[in-house]
This record gives structure tokens, C-alpha cells and sequence, in this order.
């Protein structure tokens, strides 16, 4: 049986093309060594069980460790009942521990008082090992409230027992960086008290891949089947998805298994940027929890200021980190928050406009010449007649206001571009603008054109004037045909004042003034 491209649960070696732990966590095994106990958090589906479980599985094949990744996951059934919890997991452990040799694993559990039973239980297991424990907690952040709080208290009473009395090494592996331990355990949501887990010697994340990573990982699939990704489709690969490992794999599993099954042709840029399309439009698991993300309360003070264009000076720096944390966004150029991959660009608006999206009444055909291309001036002159009819109504009841007018554009252009085209976004943090790319495909050639969203925050005319420039700047880069600057008054004047359409010259270059 051939390996695969693995989008579900943790991968296997025999049955999956996966990178070494060596280069994902080169850290780890030093931390190990030092009798550390620490804290691997990284978003999830980025590897973290698969890599831990690798690792593992490495350590007590050397014959040093007895070592194995242990669930608190069935534990968090019960975040309000911790002695409950702690016999889910306790039994949990015991089926956890069922591959290590019979004398690695643990004794039966010794009888215990609620509150005590996960110390005990790490004790007995510790005493009784031939070999030092080393004890990996996955979903450590599934528990929460009282039970969360039961259960780190009972790892840091122990640890001072350690080696012999308590596990060696210990590791945390979640989606939350320690930081975050109270917040989950029922504290103050703002970082100004002690964390509940203070015995930990470093908080490890594990990254998304590099592109050197994902070309190894594509040649797997080259070295088992004699397929081919071009480099291209690779570089693609990667910028689509900025490394993140669901991603890079679902995107090289649908272009493998769906869309070019002959293995004697090379996968190609085109097969990837179908695969993306596909993917954002089934949401399948990983993208429906992005989505349900969206709804926090801390994620959209941090993701709508981003999608409007707006400053981050008012938002608390653990939400950010927490968005960090989650990989929903990433920093680039020395330290600007970033929707963190282009394919998440996409599936953001789309996600927070879709019941506009769906209800809008537009047909393709209508917006297109008779040579093939896009009539953006007419489609954007139907908008401004449907944005002065439905944006209260529909601004109103988005769950990002601030970002509503961007967001009903975005939703009406899909509907019609989705017939044959695509769009590329750029969210121009602090200043305040969204850049849109349209790439639409006719007979002739294809066809590309920017549109710059502003919302009016100062005088029309300094605001056209600086959006002028930005307009020319981002089409002269993304060498479009037409330019165009789109302005939203959401002040009270009337409709008549803010509805208007003009021509202006920059350098030579026409730009079209859109006011709605």
C-alpha cells in the first residue's frame, strides 16, 4: 500500500509522507535530557501529537526512556467535576500506554482521593518504570475551569519528586502557550497574575513548515510514485498556505487524489490553485474550527481591525498573542499582524459574508463583454445601486461591522467572479485599506484588476488623493489592467453626495474614483 498525503489525526510513518522530529523540534531533546518539564503549544493540525508521538516512540526504542503521549482529552467531559475527569483520563492512559513492552507499562493505578488520583497514578508509574519516565499530555487545553486547575496543581506538587518519584520530563501539547493556563483555569483574562503551571522551563512552538519542508515532503510522493510537482506547483504550494501543514498536505491530497490520478503526469501550478478552491469551498474540518474562531470575542478584535485596514493600538496584547497562538494570523515585516496565509485571506471574508453572499441576485453574464472580459465599470455602478438599497440592513448584521462595507463588496464581486475568476486579497494594516486582485480568464488573454476599498475617515479629497497613490502603487505590482478606488461614506449625508464616479490621471495612468 503507498503512503499518502495524511489530513486526518496523527500521522503514521508506514502510512503517511511526514518531515523527522529532528527538524521540527530540535529543541525538545536537550529539554528532555535536563529533566525539563515544558509546554509545546502550536494551532492545531500543525503536527504537534504526530510529532510528539514520533518522538516517543524514538526515545523508548533507545532503550533509555519509557516515554509515550498520554490524552487529557477525555477529561474535559467533566470541567466542572474534576475526580470524574481524572478517572476518565487515568483510564484513557492505561489503553494510551497499550504499545509500550508489557514491563514499561503502567502498574495498576493506586486507590486515591479526588484531587490527588493524577499525582498518585504519575508517582506509582514513576517508581515502578525499569526506565525514567517521560510523559507527553496532549490536549491539555480541552480541560478547563476546575478541573484544569486540579490537574496542574497536581504536576507542580510532584515535579520536586522528580526523577525518581515523578515522571522525568514532562511536556504540555495544546493550542494555548502557558499564558493562557488561567484564563482556561477560570482567572483573570488579562495577564497581570501568576500562571497556575510556574515549574516549566521553556514554552516550545512548533512552527509551520518552510518551503524547503514542503518540497521535501512533495518529493516523498515523487520518491514513492514518480509523480512530480513542478517547481512551481510547489512554490504555489507554499505561498498559498505559508507552510501550514493541514494545508500543504490537503492541498497536495486533492491535486494527487482527485484532480490528476495519472501518476506519469507532473502536478502543476493549475492542480494547486484548483485544490485551493476546492478546499475553501467544502470547509472541511480544519477550516469549519477556523471558522468557528471567528466568532470569539478576542479573535475579532484582532481579525477586524486587520480586515478593515485599521490600527491594533487598542487591542490587547494577549489577544493577539492568542490569535498568534491559533495560527489565524502571523507577523511579517518586523512585526505587523497578517491573516496568516492567503488561503485564510480567502475563506475570512467569505466565511463572515456568506449569507450576503448568498442571497445577492446577480448573474455572471450579465458583467461580461461580448470579447470574454469583465465589465468592472458596469458591475461596480450595480453595486453602488445595490450598497445605497441594502448596506444598513446588511452591515448591520454582519458580526464585523467595522468591516461590513469591505465585506458586502467582497461578497457581491464573488458572486459574479466565482463564474470564471478569482479574487487575491491584501489588508493594508494602519492604512486603512483592503486591495483586491481580480484575475479573470478570457479568450484573448486574462485580465487583472485592482480595486483599493477605503472607508472615508477625513476630507474626500485627501482621502482620494492618498488612495490615488496607493491605487497606482499596488496596481503598477500587480500589473493590472485597470485601477480602481473604491470609497465608503458611512457618515449621514445623502446618498446623492456620496454616489459618484470619476476619472482621474496619475502618472499617466487612469484610475477610476468609485464613491458609494
Amino acid at each position: 500500500m503507498m503512503k499518502h498525503f495524511n489530513v486526518g489525526g496523527p500521522c503514521r510513518p508506514e502510512d503517511h509522507y511526514m518531515l523527522p522530529v529532528a527538524s521540527r523540534l530540535p529543541e525538545v531533546l536537550r529539554l528532555i535530557e535536563q529533566k525539563s518539564y515544558f509546554v509545546i503549544h502550536a494551532p492545531r493540525q500543525v503536527g504537534k501529537t504526530t510529532t510528539m508521538m514520533q518522538l516517543a516512540q524514538e526515545l523508548t526504542a533507545t532503550g533509555r526512556f519509557t516515554a509515550l503521549v498520554i490524552s487529557a482529552e477525555p477529561g474535559s467531559a467533566f470541567n466542572a467535576n474534576p475526580g470524574a475527569a481524572e478517572l476518565a483520563m487515568l483510564g484513557n492512559w492505561r489503553a494510551d500506554a497499550v504499545w509500550l513492552p508489557a514491563e514499561l507499562q503502567p502498574p495498576a493505578w493506586p486507590t486515591a482521593e479526588p484531587g490527588s488520583r493524577v499525582r498518585q497514578a504519575l508517582q506509582t508509574w514513576a517508581l515502578a518504570s525499569p526506565r525514567p519516565l517521560a510523559v507527553f499530555i496532549d490536549e491539555i487545553d480541552g480541560l478547563q475551569d476546575e478541573t484544569l486547575l486540579s490537574v496542574l496543581r497536581q504536576l507542580r506538587a510532584g515535579y520536586a519528586q522528580r526523577p525518581k518519584a515523578f515522571p522525568w520530563s514532562l511536556g504540555l501539547i495544546g493550542m494555548r502557550d502557558v499564558r493562557d493556563y488561567k484564563i482556561a483555569s477560570g482567572g483573570s483574562d488579562r495577564l497581570d497574575t501568576a500562571s497556575p503551571f510556574n515549574i516549566l522551563t521553556r514554552s516550545l512552538t512548533l512552527g509551520n513548515f518552510t518551503e524547503a519542508e514542503v518540497t521535501a515532503l512533495y518529493r516523498q510522493h515523487t520518491t514513492e510514485t514518480g509523480q512530480v510537482f513542478t517547481d512551481e506547483a510547489v512554490a504555489l504550494a507554499f505561498h498559498l498556505t505559508q507552510g501550514q501543514p493541514y494545508l500543504a498536505n490537503a492541498l497536495a491530497r486533492v491535486a494527487v487524489e482527485e484532480l490528476q490520478q495519472d501518476l506519469a503526469q507532473p502536478i502543476t501550478s493549475e492542480a494547486i490553485e484548483q485544490s485551493k478552491e476546492i478546499l475553501i469551498q467544502r470547509q472541511e474540518t480544519h477550516l469549519n474550527s477556523l471558522v468557528k474562531r471567528l466568532r470569539e470575542e478576542r479573535i475579532r478584535r484582532v481579525i477586524q481591525p486587520i480586515l478593515a485596514g485599521d490600527e491594533l493600538i487598542e487591542v490587547p496584547e494577549d489577544d493577539r498573542r492568542f490569535a498568534l497562538d491559533l495560527g489565524l494570523v502571523r507577523k511579517v515585516n518586523g512585526g505587523h499582524l497578517q491573516i496568516a496565509n492567503p488561503i485564510y485571506q480567502e475563506i475570512i471574508p467569505r466565511v463572515l459574508a456568506g449569507s450576503a453572499q448568498d442571497s445577492i441576485v446577480q448573474e455572471t453574464k450579465w458583467y461580461v463583454l461580448p470579447d470574454g472580459r469583465l465589465d468592472i465599470d458596469k458591475l461596480l455602478t450595480a453595486f453602488q445601486q445595490f450598497f445605497r438599497e441594502h448596506s444598513e440592513h446588511w452591515v448591520e448584521r454582519f458580526d464585523y461591522k467595522e468591516a461590513g462595507p469591505q465585506l458586502l463588496l467582497q461578497a457581491f464581486l464573488h458572486r459574479i467572479v466565482n463564474g470564471g475568476g478569482r479574487i487575491e486579497r491584501e489588508y493594508g494594516l494602519g492604512r486603512g485599506r483592503t486591495d483586491l486582485l481580480v484575475i479573470w480568464p478570457y479568450p484573448k488573454g486574462v485580465q487583472r484588476i485592482v480595486l483599493e476599498l477605503k472607508v472615508l475617515r477625513k476630507a474626500l479629497e485627501k482621502t482620494i488623493t492618498d488612495g490615488l497613490a496607493q491605487t497606482l502603487e499596488y496596481g503598477e505590482r500587480c500589473k493590472a489592467d485597470e485601477m480602481h478606488f473604491v470609497v465608503f461614506d458611512r457618515s449621514k449625508k445623502p446618498w446623492s453626495k456620496k454616489i459618484f464616479n470619476r476619472t482621474r490621471k496619475l502618472r499617466g495612468a487612469t484610475i477610476k474614483v468609485w464613491g458609494m
